[in-house]
Parts: C-alpha cells; sequence; structure tokens
C-alpha cells in the first residue's frame, strides 16, 4: 500500500471539498444541517429554484457535496495513522517526553499487553504508548493508537492494576475512535465556516490556499480541544466500559481504575490543564464504573506484579 504524507492528504482533502465550480451556500443556510452534503443539497436546491444558480451550477455543487461528504465519512486507516501522528506532534509541543528507558518500555510493555486484548488490537501503524515529563494528572490518546501518559497521573497509580487502568481507558477511546470523530467534526466546522462566508464566487487560488490551511489547522484546533476541553462526557463513559472489559481479559482488577480516581480525587488541582478540566468528575466516574463492575468481581493482589510496578516506577 502506497504511502500519503500528511500535507498531500489534506491537499487532496481541499480538492474533493472544493470540487468543480463549486459555488458557495448563503451562511443562512448552514443552520440546522448536519451534513456537508445537507447544506449544499438544500441550499443547491434553493438557490437554483429562486434562480441564484444555473442548473449547472446547482449540479456541479451537488457532486461537490458528495466528494465532501466522502471526506469526512471515509477517512482510511492510513490516514487515521497520519492526522494522530499530527496530533501526536502538536501534543509534544506542550509536553516533553520523560527521558527515563526503564520506565517508557516498562509502560509500552504493559500498553502493549492490554491493546492486544482491546477490540481493535491492531492499527496501521501500531500503538506507541509515551511518559511525559509534566507533573499534571493527565493522559491523552490520538488517532491511530499514540497515547500519552503524565507523571503526575502515574503518581496516582498505587498498583500495576491502577496504571493498566489508565492505559486500558485511553486504548478505549482508540477502539472508539473518539479522537477521529473529534477531527472530523473540527474539519467539518472548519470547511463550512469557509464555504459559507465566501461571497458567491467561484474559489480561485487564494480561497483554495485558505481551506487547505482549515483543514491542517483543524489538528491544532483539535488537539486544543483535546488538552483544554476533553472528549464529550458520554465518551469518557464509553472508554471507562471499555477499560473495565479490556482489564478483566487481561486479568487485571477493573476496580484499579477506581481506586485511581479515588487518588486522582485528592489531588486535582483546581483551574489545571488536566482531569480536572477534561473529563468528568472522579465522584461520577467512581458511580457508573461500580455499577458495571457490580460487588462479584475480585482479584487478589498479585505480589510478584506489585514488585514489578513499585521497581519500574520508583522514583516516578
Amino acid at each position: 500500500m502506497k504511502q500519503i504524507s500528511r500535507r498531500d492528504f489534506f491537499s487532496l482533502a481541499a480538492r474533493w471539498a472544493l470540487g468543480a465550480g463549486l459555488v458557495p451556500v448563503l451562511p443562512v443556510l448552514l443552520a440546522g444541517c448536519e451534513t456537508m452534503g445537507d447544506v449544499t443539497a438544500a441550499g443547491s436546491s434553493l438557490a437554483s429554484s429562486a434562480g441564484l444558480l444555473t442548473a449547472s451550477q446547482a449540479d456541479s455543487l451537488s457532486r461537490s457535496a458528495r466528494a465532501a461528504a466522502k471526506t469526512f465519512h471515509d477517512i482510511t486507516p492510513s490516514q487515521e495513522y497520519y492526522i494522530g501522528r499530527a496530533v501526536g506532534a502538536t501534543i509534544l509541543t506542550k509536553y516533553r517526553p520523560y527521558a527515563n528507558s526503564g520506565v517508557n518500555q516498562y509502560i509500552n510493555v504493559l500498553g502493549q499487553t492490554l491493546s492486544q486484548a482491546s477490540d481493535m488490537p491492531e492499527t496501521y501503524g501500531g500503538y506507541h504508548f509515551l511518559v511525559l515529563d509534566s507533573d499534571d494528572i493527565n493522559a491523552l490518546s490520538a488517532p491511530g493508537g499514540l497515547i500519552f501518559i503524565t507523571r503526575g497521573l502515574l503518581r496516582c497509580c498505587r498498583s500495576e492494576d491502577a496504571a493498566a487502568s489508565v492505559l486500558a481507558h485511553e486504548i478505549g477511546h482508540v477502539q472508539l475512535q473518539h479522537g477521529l470523530q473529534a477531527i472530523k467534526k473540527s474539519r467539518l466546522t472548519e470547511a463550512l465556516t469557509i464555504i459559507g462566508t465566501e461571497s458567491a464566487k467561484t474559489f480561485g487560488g487564494q480561497e483554495m490556499a485558505s481551506l487547505t490551511t482549515a483543514f491542517q489547522g483543524s489538528i491544532s484546533d483539535i488537539t486544543s480541544t483535546l488538552i483544554n476541553n476533553g472528549y464529550a462526557r458520554s465518551q469518557e463513559y464509553d472508554a471507562d466500559e471499555a477499560a473495565v472489559s479490556i482489564m478483566q481479559r487481561v486479568g487485571y482488577d477493573p476496580k484499579g481504575l477506581t481506586d485511581m480516581l479515588e487518588t486522582m480525587k485528592s489531588r486535582l488541582r483546581p483551574g489545571g490543564l488536566d482531569f480536572a478540566r477534561t473529563h468528568p468528575s472522579p465522584e461520577d466516574r467512581i458511580s457508573k464504573i461500580q455499577r458495571i463492575i457490580g460487588t462479584s468481581y475480585a482479584v487478589s493482589i498479585n505480589a510478584p506484579r506489585q514488585n514489578r510496578f513499585q521497581r519500574e516506577l520508583k522514583g516516578i
């Protein structure tokens, strides 16, 4: 399979979105439309009947809508990989990697083990885990399987089960494609903003460049969203449920997740760029997780596993 660069992918996406002879829709038509196809289909029909577009222009607009819809909804695994790499690179401009090869190797072995028990054990570029040198209590996942966890969050983990719960939660986001869904929404909003604000004219070179920039800029937009706002609450709860399932398949105690959240609750800093801002409250998550686990599931503490955890993360 021939790989396509991120620059080429976004340039191609812009050309798909523009199509031949795309005539912008009036901004008022954007309200209430859920997809590019809805917007342009409604706009071309109304504008054609009102005499604002010729039949040829209306047909061109409809064809462009179908091409744009394909761009937004049919992202391939390889394209998801390059999007994820771009998101990951942006995250690493905000956080420094933790320069401890032993800790990073331990987290990668743990993460790889968990990922193999997920509903998406393989991705185009594979799963990769990295510890971030930050006291913030945070973890982030980029499309395609790039997962980051801060030293601050690892300090909230009192056992390997707890550390596994964090990685399993982020793997849950990847298998459910939450990051990719957020990027799609961001790209759609950016594209519609530009198309809707251009006064009824054919796009030229400058407009093409603006739309291409919007697609590229959406990577930074979604990364900022992940760091500052986080996923939707429902997505966080879904990732917790996925984490419980993954942990049970591997043999970890899913109560490690509630234990981590209890510890985290006392350490979160109000107003910080961490779980306090980007996730539902620990209390809400604990309540929902306990309903999933019930009272019957229990795994005794594994002494060799706990010794390994304490040895590998000593001084984190």
